[in-house]
């Protein structure tokens, strides 16, 4: 059956009876697909029955749906004519692993994000009272998303409107208890059915003149659906709530659906689904299954190979759980992140002393600023592309009030397959004019673990960035020991060229050293610079090329133009970096190397620029300018 189905408007010409068997088929393909090309997985088997009622029920792509993150929209993408692209998905030129406006008229809004749905959706019904139009938007936010304040904020502003927005809440937590099931069902189908909206609404005309009379029911009515339904905050808020109802039931899913398109203002459905469904390791394990490379589906493993090198996430997690081990003043916070981010063990060792505050990026951030008044020593763990999203707080309540905070800063500069969205490309930029931020980059892991206890040990706001994925195979030391503030170290002595690097590049700076007989300097410190090593290579050499995983605009490679131009320096400086364009998902090697920041992109970059030295250069991708 999956075969026929090219557009939503294939699947809505099936009987409904058809949808159950439609379901069966796409989570089966989705096992395959996944399986064997990797990505998100426990998210998307979840959604296969919500995903066919919404677009049997609405007439997509003129009804909006709106995905929040987006990490469950596989089966969107199969139904709405892509299922032949999904084996490409996340990889270079292939599908995106999120919803993507310039992919598919039915991608209404680009996200990566959390908890931007009913704000996106909000803006689109508001729209079509604008222009006049008559479209349904809704928004799909699962109950982890409804964590952050900005789902709120949303939820504040539509319930004070009039506009044709439905948000469904995607409920993977809750269980469906046999028991109550059926009178879940029959309730959430009668207050969705236009007997019962009717009668409300006439209900409230009758009793308009009654003020005592009209809140008196008001009262027991809401009273009455809290103790049977959990909505009593939504439609405290605005909404008219309707649910719980079983999200992997799809025939009833389409009643509801087409019940609550027919009344109007904002409305909530309550949807309660299971990640992982169909596939029994990722139902009792959905955070491992969330998202996946290839396995053996049968079995559930991943090929085993020869001992992999630690990634730079795991030696955060472990000098964590050595530094709480130390000083008790430390402690942990993560927005939601405790796996991605490394802190398993740190939680089971140091419950007290951990605090995971859901997707709130922005009160994790000013969380930190308090503990930290009160004389304790917070380590905030967090993505770089997560981070911008609390960069006022940091600012204002970190920097401003001087708080010795460590930030934490996984998935620095590109990071493949999950593309632009979640690359941390600006976050040097963005810190570097901070005022009282140290900033290091490290350059392997045991730098990586001693620049976390360096950061520790100062008394202001730092932050040690750190990119995704393995190390280059050096091993972390036990041992703990504080760098010099501002020190860089010269890893091989050469001529004419220096190449100043900062941070994870290590392996295709000694590569481009190599053949170029360069000098090769690790700065390590973004903020303060090492200004007297920069001095010393000015004496020595023709040309400066800064070199980092970060834009190249406003990045460190910046800094080091800035301390020339302010010192009056002469020489010529050659900033490699990140383009000023996002770049498109793929492996990280391939994007490396198609910004040039590979071993041969920075030979053949550097070599063009000596053509002329004292001329400005105008190779792609990069700044070049004689400064002096």
């Amino acid at each position: 059956m999956l075969d026929t189905i090219h557009s939503p408007a294939d699947l809505r010409r099936l009987e409904l009876e058809a949808l159950p068997a439609l379901c069966a088929e796409l989570r089966e393909f989705l096992l395959n697909s996944v399986s064997t090309g990797g990505g998100h997985f426990s998210s998307n088997l979840g959604t296969v029955e919500l995903t066919v009622a919404l677009h049997y029920a609405f007439d997509t792509p003129r009804d909006k749906l709106v995905w929040d993150v987006g990490h469950q929209a596989y089966p969107h993408k199969v139904l709405t004519g892509r299922r032949g692209q999904m084996s490409g998905i996340r990889q270079k030129a292939g599908l995106s692993g999120f919803p993507k406006r310039c992919e598919s008229e039915y991608d209404t809004f680009g996200v990566g994000h959390s908890s931007t749905s009913i704000s996106a959706a909000l803006g689109m019904a508001l729209a079509a009272q604008q222009k006049g139009e008559d479209f349904h938007s809704i928004a799909i936010i699962g109950d982890g998303a409804m964590t952050a304040g900005m789902a709120y904020e949303a939820l504040n502003h539509a319930g004070d409107l009039d506009a044709n927005l439905i948000v469904v809440l995607n409920d993977n937590e809750m269980s469906i208890s046999p028991n109550v099931g059926a009178l879940r069902k029959y309730l959430t189908r009668l207050l969705s059915g236009r007997m019962y909206s009717t009668m409300r609404e006439s209900g409230k005309k009758a009793l308009s003149h009654s003020k005592s009379l009209s809140k008196l029911v008001k009262l027991t009515e809401e009273h009455m659906k809290g103790m049977v339904l959990p909505g009593t905050l939504f439609e405290e808020m605005g909404f008219k709530y309707y649910g719980p109802i079983d999200g992997h039931d799809v025939e009833e899913l389409v009643h509801v659906l087409h019940n609550l398109k027919q009344i109007k203002g904002p409305r909530l459905l309550h949807v309660l689904t299971q990640k992982g469904k169909g596939y029994e390791p990722a139902e009792e394990d959905p955070c491992t299954y969330h998202g996946v490379t290839p396995f053996n589906l049968q079995t559930g493993l991943v090929a085993s190979g020869k001992k992999s090198t630690p990634s730079y996430t795991q030696v955060f997690g472990q000098w964590l759980c050595d530094m709480a081990a130390q000083d008790e003043r430390l402690v942990g916070i993560t927005p939601a992140m405790r796996e991605g981010s490394g802190l398993v063990e740190f939680s089971e060792r140091f419950p007290q002393r951990y605090f995971d505050v859901g997707i709130a990026e922005q009160h994790a951030v000013t969380l930190a600023a308090g503990l930290a008044c009160e004389g304790l020593k917070p380590v905030v763990a967090i993505y770089s592309t997560f981070l911008q999203r609390a960069y006022d707080q940091l600012l204002h309540d970190v920097a401003i009030q001087n708080l010795p905070v460590v930030f934490a800063i996984d998935r620095a500069g590109l990071v493949g397959a999950d593309g632009p969205t979640h690359s941390g490309n600006y976050d040097l930029s963005y810190l570097r004019c901070v005022p009282n931020m140290v900033i290091m980059a490290p350059a392997d892991e045991d730098e990586c673990r001693q620049m976390l206890y360096t950061a520790f040990r100062l008394d202001c706001p730092t932050a040690v960035r750190y990119p995704r994925g393995k190390g280059i195979g050096i091993e972390p030391q036990a041992v703990m020991q504080e760098i010099p503030l501002g020190k860089a170290v010269k890893l091989r002595t050469g001529h004419s060229v220096a190449i100043l690097l900062f941070g994870s590049l290590l392996l295709e700076a000694q590569a481009a050293a190599e053949e170029l007989d360069a000098t090769l300097v690790n700065m390590r410190f973004v903020k303060p610079l090492d200004q007297a090593m920069i001095r010393e290579l000015v004496q020595t050499h023709d040309l400066l090329v800064t070199l980092e995983d970060n834009a190249v605009m406003g990045g460190a490679g910046s800094a080091v133009s800035e301390y020339l131009n302010e010192t009056g320096l002469d020489v010529a400086v050659l900033n490699l970096g990140l383009p000023d364009r996002y770049i498109d998902h793929a492996q990280r090697e391939e994007q490396l190397a198609a910004c040039g920041l590979d071993a041969a992109g920075i030979v053949r970059r550097v070599r063009a620029s000596n053509v002329a030295k004292t001329q400005m250069y105008a190779v792609p991708a990069l700044s070049s300018v004689r400064v002096g």
